[in-house]
């Protein structure tokens, strides 16, 4: 229950008036409906089935009085003309709460999927170490489109419920024996199958949890494609997912099941107790016809209405699993929130006014930049780092000075604490002891947003979206030049291959550049890196997946730039990083050398010699 107070309050809260406009609407129209059910006895008295109504409230005072005025000719096309006036009127204002309900709806889910997804880019990078990717994919797609559909079910819910209250006072004012009896058999129900009500929320968070494995699943097996077929796992994978589907069309059958039972014990009540309530009407309560006639009516339509409430409980509390879901992400987000990132705020979003904002590309440059240039250089102070607080340290002890437009390179073993350090540095990861220091400056929550503007950084894996060439480089500068961008592919040494590629720089490139060679993939992004000139570039083994020559043309290039930009490196192949200014070597999170390349390379004992040594010796092997 906490959930479904939570998400009424959301829902309240985006919407204000326009729930209390369509609340507003809902009882005029079951207003009209039950004024349009009263009018039938008029009617048939005009045409001769009834000699009075004198048994209804108001139609046999006033209303009487006010007809002896119209003549007999007129009467008849009188009633059927006001019926129309009735049925067209609720139909109008059917249509106008269609619409509303529509707005509503559509207004909360879009503030809905903002506020998730303005809380996944506020999240730290702690964050997303700790997750998997296919879970918030999961969160924006299945469980945001189950609460839109518990959302429609809850305004078909609040119409039944108006409806219903209406009818029933209409038919107290007719009938209070009857409508009392009625109203508690219907109360009665309820309370029979409250235990219903339960199952569906249990099924829904099974629900939850077999989309969720699903969706998981579906993202690892195709993102290892090249793995599963390697490795003959197509059967196994195959038999998974026949289980698995299995099982999730169990779990549909039996909410469908459960719900289709309810509705069918419903409808069978309502024949019994308009059975009843004729037999009583005659033989006990001497009911008049055209009052039982009425009645009949009323409650013919108010009885589908308490099964349909029935129905709309058990969706809607299935749908609270889904809610709780994206609750539960949001909260985890906020938990892990960015504290630079604080004045982040979703933009209004405009509608577009025709098809063409459906043309507009689906991937966001880099918003205006406003870099620091360091004077001095990059200081580390007693810097530690842990992943968890039981885990032993990633980092431990860095004391490090990076000098302002030189070029430092990072080497180590794998599991040294390269990447780690990067990260701590470019304040993605925040360190659990010492402090880092930007020309003099603290690296705290005041100076990170600008300091995150200032680095270009091309990881070991790039990534590259679905879309072309163009987009992807325009991604760091959307103001950026035809020539600037061909002097950018130039500096990587990808615009011989750019320029072969059949549309240029408007060829797609496929899922994460699928397309293109490893080698290519690396070029493109770090293209993308330097096209805004960045006062520090950042190279986490950029330069793996190339080629000797390509290689040794993106050395000259980075040669070209020291004095220019601060570069940082990591590297295992230590032939790219002969001409740096200085050599860092991490061993389990520790600085255990430091200095020139020549240098480090006399000290035939120290950890980087035997680097050297190993990489000699796998060249030498045939």
């Amino acid at each position: 229950m906490v959930h479904l107070r939570l998400y009424i309050t959301k829902l309240y809260a985006v919407n204000g008036g326009a729930l209390f406009l369509n609340i507003g609407c809902m009882m005029i129209i079951s207003l009209l409906e039950g004024f349009g059910i009263y009018m039938l006895v008029p009617m048939l008295a005009a045409i001769g089935i009834f000699a009075g109504h004198s048994g209804l409230p108001f139609l046999s005072g006033g209303f009487d009085h006010f007809l002896s005025y119209i003549p007999k000719s007129w009467l008849l096309p009188g009633m059927l003309l006001l019926f129309v006036v009735l049925l067209t009127g609720q139909a109008l204002l059917q249509r106008y709460q269609s619409i509303l309900n529509s707005q509503i709806q559509q207004r909360f889910m879009r503030s809905l999927r903002i506020d998730v997804y303005t809380s996944f880019m506020k999240a730290q990078w702690t964050f997303y170490l700790r997750q998997r990717k296919s879970d918030f994919s999961h969160v924006m797609t299945t469980e945001l489109a189950r609460v839109s559909q518990g959302t429609n079910l809850l305004l078909q819910l609040t119409t039944s419920v108006m409806f219903t209250l209406i009818q029933i006072a209409l038919a107290f004012w007719l009938s209070p024996s009857l409508t009392g009896l009625v109203f508690l058999s219907g109360l009665g129900l309820f309370v029979v199958f409250r235990r219903s009500i339960r199952n569906a929320k249990q099924l829904g968070d099974r629900t939850t949890e077999l989309s969720q494995i699903y969706f998981a699943g579906i993202t690892d097996h195709l993102n290892g494609m090249k793995d599963i077929k390697s490795n003959l796992l197509e059967a196994a994978n195959i038999d998974w997912f026949r289980s698995l589907t299995r099982r999730m069309e169990d779990n549909s059958t039996q909410f469908v099941r459960q719900n289709a039972t309810t509705q069918f014990l419903h409808r069978t009540a309502a024949a019994v107790f308009v059975v009843c309530l004729i037999f009583a009407s005659l033989q006990w309560l001497h009911v008049s016809p055209e009052k039982l006639i009425v009645l009949i009516l009323i409650f013919s339509r108010l009885w589908p209405r308490f099964a349909l409430i029935q129905a709309s409980l058990e969706y809607i509390m299935s749908m609270i699993s889904a809610f709780e879901s994206v609750t539960k992400v949001q909260q985890e987000c906020e938990a892990f929130s960015d504290p630079s990132l604080t004045a982040l705020a979703a933009p209004p979003t405009r509608v577009p006014s025709d098809v063409s904002g459906l043309h507009e590309s689906p991937y966001t440059s880099a918003s205006a930049r406003h870099p620091l240039f360091l004077r001095s250089g990059i200081e580390c102070n007693g810097l530690d780092y842990r992943y968890d607080s039981a885990a032993e340290p990633a980092l431990h002890q860095i004391n490090l000075f990076i000098p302002a437009k030189g070029m430092t390179a990072i080497v180590g073993k794998s599991g040294a604490g390269k990447s780690t350090l990067v990260d701590v540095l470019m304040g993605f990861l925040r360190p659990t002891g010492g402090q880092i220091k930007i020309d003099g400056r603290v690296l705290d929550d005041e100076l990170l947003p600008q300091w995150r503007q200032s680095f270009g950084y091309v990881s070991q894996d790039p990534f590259l979206f679905h879309a072309t060439v163009r987009e992807n480089l325009k991604l760091a500068d959307k103001e950026a030049s035809e020539k600037q961008l061909w002097e950018a592919l130039h500096f990587a040494a990808a615009d011989s291959f750019v320029a072969r590629l059949p549309q240029g720089l408007d060829t797609v490139i496929g899922d994460r550049g699928i397309r293109l060679s490893g080698g290519e993939r690396q070029r493109l992004v770090l293209a993308r890196a330097v096209l805004h000139h960045p006062p520090v570039l950042i190279l986490d083994e950029a330069t793996s997946a190339l080629d000797g020559e390509h290689e040794a043309a993106i050395q000259a290039a980075l040669e070209r730039m020291k004095g220019q930009m601060t570069l940082i490196v990591i590297a295992h192949r230590l032939s790219t990083i002969r001409h740096a200014d200085q050599i860092v070597v991490l061993e389990q999170g520790e600085v255990i050398q430091q200095g020139n390349y020549r240098q480090l390379e006399q000290e035939e004992r120290g950890a980087f010699s035997q680097l050297l040594s190993y990489q000699s010796n796998v060249i030498a092997t045939p």
